[in-house]
């Protein structure tokens, strides 16, 4: 049977974890801009290191210049949006590193932020960080693997148009 479904079913493609932690369904990220889907489908990871990874082949469509978020189109035409934790723009980017510019190809695993998770969290902001398909409407198949420990090598979203 596995074999039958493999050979008829649509390939997918997959996001893996931008960041190391424990990833949760969105639904439960306490902003309902993410929590209700307005942005798009996705996933949240509750980092355990200060590091955003490329989730795959992608290109980087906006980095935003705080440094706490980044846009990217994958190679197969997702629109994702990884945003560190919540209400940190209001950092001006303190405590972020860009490692992307606008227009850059980058591979899955490639580092494209930095922060400083600790001074984030000492300053009160919550570190949450969501990870949406703003076109997900654009995928029949649409599934997310959360309540586990992730690293940028687990697929945490597989899709298929």
């Amino acid at each position: 049977m596995g074999f039958f479904k493999k050979l008829f079913s649509k390939p997918q493609d997959c996001l893996c974890a931008p960041v190391a932690g424990r990833a949760i369904p969105v639904s439960q990220v306490p902003d309902p801009t993410f929590a209700e889907e307005l942005l798009g489908k996705g996933i949240a990871v509750e980092p355990a290191e200060g590091k955003v990874f490329a989730p795959c082949d992608a290109t980087v469509d906006m980095m935003f210049e705080t440094g706490h978020a980044v846009s990217l189109v994958a190679d197969f035409g997702a629109e994702v949006l990884i945003h560190v934790g919540l209400e940190t723009v209001s950092l001006k980017g303190k405590h972020f590193t860009i490692h992307a510019k606008n227009g850059d190809k980058v591979k899955k695993g490639d580092l494209l932020i930095e922060f400083d998770l600790d001074a984030i969290k000492a300053e009160g902001f919550n570190t949450v960080t969501p990870m949406l398909v703003c076109n997900s409407s654009d995928y029949s198949t649409f599934n997310t693997f959360v309540d586990k420990d992730v690293t940028n090598s687990d697929v945490v979203i597989e899709l298929a148009k």
